[in-house]
């Protein structure tokens, strides 16, 4: 948001030992989320510089930071973990905004109240990670968190046929999970209405992978309302601007 301001041009280095507030309150967190917003990513991020980097995103904004956490076995790559999350959240909050968590990782059912006490306001995990997707989204919920389930390309929308009144966010991949930087699959917007039709209007769509100024707005046409963009901001000589750029074309806060 304007005028957000989060000081220490250094890297954050993080130290938890108790659990990080999420956003001040339900209310909050459900403002921020109910809106249409666009979430940076922090894995395109320069970890030499993520604190000054988080900031100038919220500086130009963002209400939502997104931390991508892959273990190596659901997905090749090993990225972060919760004392990057937590690293990060008392800043966000602080000034106003949420974190995001996407768990690409096998047996998320085991990693997730580490998240909720690192500050985590949104954690979502993969359909294809585990066997018990009901009862690992009731956890979630039950610590605090919005709970969100992800499916993969080649997942059909259909799979969460069952899960919708347990699912406060779905996410649909516009890539394979693994990697930033991947080209958008340009037959998302059609998985993404059929989401849509199928979870009703009180799930959040989420769209991960290939978002920029030129993609956004076929995803939010869709129906998604919560677009993950890494590279494309990150990657740009400007984020801030990068960042502004993509709200205007999804039509997003």
């Amino acid at each position: 948001m304007p005028g957000a301001s989060i000081r220490g041009p250094g890297p954050i280095i993080a130290t938890v030992e108790v659990a990080a507030d999420t956003a001040s309150t339900a209310a909050a967190r459900d403002e921020i989320y109910g809106a249409r917003r666009i979430a940076p990513s922090i894995l395109s991020a320069d970890f030499a510089r993520l604190g000054a980097q988080v900031a100038e995103v919220m500086e130009a904004g963002a209400r939502v930071i997104h931390v991508d956490v892959m273990d190596g076995h659901f997905v090749p790559p090993i990225t972060i973990g919760p004392l990057v999350a937590g690293a990060i959240s008392g800043p966000v909050h602080e000034n106003g905004g949420a974190v995001d968590v996407h768990l690409m990782i096998q047996r998320p059912e085991d990693h997730i109240e580490e998240f909720a006490k690192a500050g985590a306001d949104s954690i979502t995990f993969h359909f294809e990670a585990t066997p018990h997707a009901n009862r690992t989204l009731t956890a979630i919920r039950e610590l605090g968190c919005l709970a969100g389930i992800a499916i993969n390309p080649g997942t059909p929308a259909d799979a969460l046929r069952e899960l919708g009144d347990y699912a406060d966010i779905a996410l649909c991949m516009t890539v394979n999970p693994g990697w930033g930087g991947q080209p958008f699959i340009a037959e998302s917007p059609g998985k993404v209405s059929r989401l849509r039709e199928l979870l009703g209007p009180e799930v959040k769509i989420e769209v991960d992978g290939g978002i920029d100024r030129g993609t956004a707005g076929g995803v939010a046409e869709a129906g998604a309302g919560l677009f993950v963009a890494g590279s494309a901001i990150f990657g740009n000589e400007d984020p801030g601007g990068a960042y502004a750029a993509i709200v205007e074309a999804a039509g997003a806060s």
